[in-house]
């Protein structure tokens, strides 16, 4: 990572690695989650309808309780892992480059999303523990999980970089930049409010 932040101003960006090609990578186009992720949702929905024979019934009830799982473990994510307060130089530089960053430059918009390196791996892992859990019913959850992952980053896009003036998306933008811009202690939820009302960290 790089001693020294090379800030510029006018694109609201920071460089963090020395390596231009770790940078590189650090750096993700917003479309790209939905084009990784969309074919390979797509792909587990018709393997649930085909090879495992569900009915649509149970593939939907699935694929809702996937979306549900995933709004919980983005606000657990972002409450005690993003926002955990390391001691030490080494897991302070750490989470600057998981989370310190954006809350840094919001704006940034290279780097509102998960760079693939680190997704792929993760959703690889959750296929898994969803197969070892439920067997048969992975592909609809899983597929409901990544579904809310997807939504979550395009969400998080938006908030940042669309107007989003009415309505619901309005909300989650009100929601979102009182965790930016007014308590960080509050609004945990990117894609869903709901576990901040659950845990009542929706304000103080």
């Amino acid at each position: 990572m790089a001693e020294q932040a090379y800030i510029s101003r006018s694109s609201d960006s920071v460089r963090m690695f020395d390596s231009d090609l770790v940078e590189s990578l650090s750096r993700v186009h917003p479309a790209t989650p939905f084009v990784i992720y969309l074919p390979f949702i797509a792909g587990s929905l018709y393997l649930a309808f085909s090879r495992m024979q569900l009915s649509a019934f149970s593939v939907a009830e699935l694929f809702v309780f996937g979306l549900g799982i995933w709004t919980l473990l983005e606000y657990i994510i972002h409450r005690y892992v993003f926002h955990y307060e390391p001691s030490s130089r080494l897991g302070k530089q750490l989470h600057f480059v998981v989370h310190g960053v954006h809350h840094d430059y919001p704006n940034d918009a290279k780097r509102l999303v998960m760079p693939p390196a680190v997704s792929i791996p993760l959703a690889i892992v959750f296929y898994g523990l969803f197969f070892l859990a439920f067997r048969s019913a992975a592909p609809a959850i899983w597929a409901g999980f990544a579904a809310g992952y997807v939504c979550y980053d395009g969400v998080h896009y938006a908030i940042h970089h669309l107007p989003m003036k009415k309505g619901i998306l309005n909300r989650l933008k009100q929601h979102h930049l009182r965790h930016h811009f007014h308590d960080d202690h509050v609004g945990y939820g990117v894609s869903s409010p709901f576990w901040d009302y659950v845990f009542r960290t929706n304000r103080k």
